[in-house]
């Protein structure tokens, strides 16, 4: 599909209210818009568009995202994607936050494809989140599809809900991590992940 199609498809696709988008409407009123006016007479539509979008990740499912991509490999050190980009939806405010994500295991007998790790990270990513659980849900699904040695996962993200409301810190990061396996259980493998990951702060 050629990006002119993609954009064609986003077009209609905004330009088709559905249950989501009369909910909107209401907002705007209750917000004291009028959402007749040019401006927003298609907003409720494009939010709809949006929120489906940012939601997508609880109409994914697993089996589908691997796609048999596990393969029968000898190979036993540390197998890392770093820098994968997310952005996700706070559950408590609605608003987003973003980061990245840094992804390691030790195979014991398999190996996935490295952009079905990314995939299992937008799967996540794209729900009403809290970047604790995220980080953790991340490491246990990848422990239980390949049972490796160890997984460790890092999760560095910006939060809208500290940067635009309450405390409004603009510059704060909020770094999270969940380790299993050989890299909960040996420090040298942690150090290692750190290391190669170069995590020393967080930085967008």
């Amino acid at each position: 599909m050629k990006p002119t199609d993609l954009a064609v498809e986003w077009t209609e696709e905004v330009q088709t209210p559905g249950t989501i988008a009369p909910l909107i409407e209401r907002l705007l009123e209750e917000l004291g818009e009028d959402p007749k006016r040019d401006g927003l007479v298609k907003t409720p539509a494009r939010v709809e568009a949006a929120l489906r979008y940012l939601t997508s990740g609880y109409s994914m499912k697993l089996e589908e995202i691997v796609n048999g991509a596990l393969f029968d490999v000898r190979y036993d050190e540390m197998v890392i994607v770093r820098d994968i980009e997310f952005f996700s939806l706070c559950e408590h405010h609605l608003l987003p936050f973003f980061g990245k994500v840094h992804v390691a295991y030790i195979p014991k007998h398999k190996v996935i494809g490295l952009s079905k790790i990314a995939r299992i990270v937008d799967m996540y990513a794209r729900r009403l989140q809290v970047q604790e659980r995220m980080t953790q849900q991340i490491a246990e699904t990848l422990q239980q599809i390949l049972n490796p040695r160890g997984v460790g996962v890092i999760c560095e993200a910006r939060h809208f809900c500290m940067m635009m409301r309450g405390v409004e810190k603009q510059h704060s990061g909020a770094v999270t991590s969940a380790m299993l396996g050989a890299f909960r259980e040996r420090q040298e493998t942690r150090e290692e992940f750190l290391s190669l990951v170069g995590h020393h702060s967080v930085q967008f």
